[in-house]
């Protein structure tokens, strides 16, 4: 069994007034697996949920964690592969964002079967062991990659062993720059305790076309489809989430780093550079460095939506800003205030240095997109099954 680890001296945070979230009904328990910095409990949080469990591997995140929420005995830190039933409480909801590394096209597409992706069926064990404990909700979470892992054989496989389980299924895709600026597109799995609920779905921005047709394919799995409204339309852009800095703020680069990295543009990009060089008023690029052809190029994305943030491995996932006007330029990373802001998380306290802080925020959740799918889908589906109610019929598929 891991234990929770014991209380230590409070870590120093920096000046911060939070403004604390209006008091609401309380919807229901959740346990997040997978927690890293917590964006998932933030999301719960706002529509009304309590978490009472968290469970991490990672002790960087457990620290930033803990700056932010303060120190809590309900974060158990370990490998999900060893907790057993009684580590876990009692909750409505579990909640898995697992790792995305073998179901990436960044990673090496070993899907399910890889070392860390694979921490999946930790977590289904984990479900399994609870018995008549388990949870009658769980929502998973990852990118959309995990519909065509293996040719789409790991989606089918999960979605499988969560019916084994007593959990019909429901799956969405949701793209972040619907709340904030940052292109962000990730996948949900809704399992909910109980018979299937089979229903025609048209193809939606919630659910792509590629989704639908798995789903019209793959009649063997317990589906519960759930219609859903139309996603918000967001009107924030790159610069409404800058900081404002001023030239000589040391955030800045040289002119000598800046002017390397626009030595990597291609000549496509280098003209949208100098183009935005050229004008009378200031303007904002992301730039990431992508290997192309054996060589490290700057990709200049001017749209006023910054690239999917990501985890800093190697230094090549950090986003970098781009400033130019009045026939000049400045060229910075992304603050980790910025990045939080990208989040949804615009509040956070971040009490660790920023790779740390950009590694945690690039591995997480964005806030308002689960507020959106526990407001849209996860409140009124926890009203409707904790309801008395004649048992229902179980589908073929969960044994009985």
């Amino acid at each position: 069994m891991i234990q929770a680890l014991s209380q230590e001296e409070p870590i120093q945070q920096e000046q911060h007034i939070c403004q604390a979230a209006p008091p609401r009904h309380l919807v229901g328990t959740a346990a997040e697996f997978f927690a890293g910095i917590g964006l998932m409990r933030m999301g719960l949080e706002r529509a009304g949920w309590q978490v009472t469990f968290a469970n991490d591997i990672d002790t960087h995140k457990e620290e930033i964690y803990w700056g932010h929420f303060g120190r809590e005995d309900h974060f158990v830190r370990g490998d999900i592969h060893f907790l057993t039933p009684e580590d876990v409480p009692t909750v409505t909801l579990a909640t898995a964002s697992f790792p995305c590394t073998d179901l990436s096209l960044a990673g090496g597409r070993a899907g399910l079967a890889g070392a860390r992706s694979g921490a999946l069926w930790g977590f289904t064990d984990l479900l399994d062991g609870l018995g008549t404990r388990r949870p009658p909700l769980v929502l998973l979470e990852n990118v959309t990659g995990f519909l065509t892992s293996q040719g789409g054989k790991d989606f089918h496989q999960a979605l499988l062993r969560l019916n084994s389980l007593g959990y019909s299924v429901d799956a969405f895709i949701v793209d972040a720059v619907c709340f904030v600026p940052q292109s962000r597109q990730r996948l949900f799995v809704v399992g909910r305790q109980g018979p299937a609920k089979p229903a025609y779905v048209p193809a939606s921005e919630l659910r792509p076309r590629a989704l639908t047709q798995f789903i019209e394919q793959h009649d063997d799995i317990c589906w519960s489809l759930r219609p859903l409204p139309a996603l918000p339309a967001h009107g924030l852009s790159l610069r409404d989430i800058l900081d404002d800095l001023p030239p000589d703020d040391p955030h800045w680069w040289s002119g000598e780093r800046a002017q390397y990295l626009r030595s990597q543009m291609s000549p496509r990009h280098a003209a949208v550079a100098a183009a935005m060089i050229a004008t009378r008023e200031w303007s904002y690029g992301t730039v990431f460095r992508r290997m192309r052809s054996g060589a490290s190029m700057a990709e200049l994305r001017t749209d006023g939506i910054a690239g999917c943030l990501r985890t800093p491995k190697g230094g090549s996932g950090r986003q970098i800003l781009f400033k130019a006007g009045f026939g000049g330029f400045f060229v910075r990373l992304l603050t980790a205030r910025e990045a939080a802001r990208l989040m949804g998380a615009d509040d956070y306290k971040i009490t660790v240095p920023l790779n740390q802080a950009l590694f945690g925020f690039g591995d997480a959740v964005c806030v308002p997109v689960v507020e959106w799918v526990a407001e849209n889908y996860l409140n009124p589906l926890a009203q409707e099954l904790l309801k008395p109610c004649p048992a229902p019929v179980g589908c073929s598929q969960f044994g009985g």
